[in-house]
């Protein structure tokens, strides 16, 4: 959503004055192109001044939602997004409309992919790793918005799943003394399994896997992990199974007698 004008005036900080104005924006969000400098004429005549061309940054929120409204209406979904609160450092939107499952996708994968394209539209100028390391180069970093994007409050009831699952499995390993081994989950999933149980004693997590096979592991404190195989048990040898084999055997030596 590009909001432009073009001005002429006498001078260019008098330009910016009535550039901004116009687009009801602050200067400081202007930047301005000079597309011809004053011309003096003939005794007067024809003379011209600078014409500017004044472009408003465009703001995240507008960015985003004309992004998502675009992508919505490709899928051909009758939704609208919707901004929910919107700060420097962060937009949250939640979606809205009927029968939506299909932007939610399979635990989230498709809302996460959604999420993710809406923070590269939004930060295009910036930094678009979302992430927190290094540039590697040294060079300062274009200030970036976060995005949390929700679609019919799935974000909350995913994360009340996620910590009744963390405590059942949790559960599960103090009374078989076993580790359990959860299924593949993106780094936001496992930030809520990990937290959920640090809160409960005599268990804890570690992460195992690379990239979309990334798994919590759940096991009692200073327990074994879990072999790249998984877990193979052995069954205790009876004694009565002892017993009788010894039986069968002594029975042989006899007969060959």
């Amino acid at each position: 959503m590009r909001k432009e004008v073009i001005v002429t005036a006498k001078t260019i900080e008098e330009a910016i004055e009535l550039g901004a104005k116009e687009l009801n924006m602050k200067e400081e969000d202007i930047t301005t192109e000079v597309l011809e400098r004053p011309k003096k004429g003939f005794f007067g005549i024809g003379a011209t001044g600078y014409k500017v061309k004044l472009l408003g940054k465009t703001a995240g929120s507008d960015t985003a939602v004309e992004f998502l409204e675009k992508i919505i209406g490709h899928m051909k979904i009758n939704a609208v997004p919707k901004i929910i609160e919107e700060t420097k450092e962060e937009l949250k939107i939640d979606i809205i409309g009927e029968n939506l499952g299909t932007l939610i996708g399979y635990h989230g994968e498709i809302l996460d992919s959604l999420q993710y394209l809406t923070y590269l539209a939004v930060n295009k100028n910036g930094d678009s790793s979302e992430g927190d390391g290094d540039s590697g180069d040294g060079a300062e970093k274009s200030e970036t918005v976060k995005i949390s994007l929700d679609i019919e409050n799935y974000r909350k009831k995913r994360e009340e799943t996620l910590k009744t699952l963390a405590k059942k499995m949790a559960e599960r390993v103090l009374k078989y003394n076993r580790p359990v081994t959860l299924e593949p989950m993106n780094a936001y999933e496992r930030r809520i399994i990990h937290s959920t149980i640090q809160d409960i004693e005599g268990v804890s997590t570690h992460s195992i896997g690379q990239e979309n096979d990334r798994r919590i592991v759940i096991s009692r404190e200073g327990g074994a992990t879990p072999r790249p195989g998984g877990f193979q048990s052995r069954r205790p040898r009876s004694p009565y199974m002892s017993d009788r084999n010894k039986t069968n055997n002594d029975r042989d030596r006899n007969f060959r007698r």
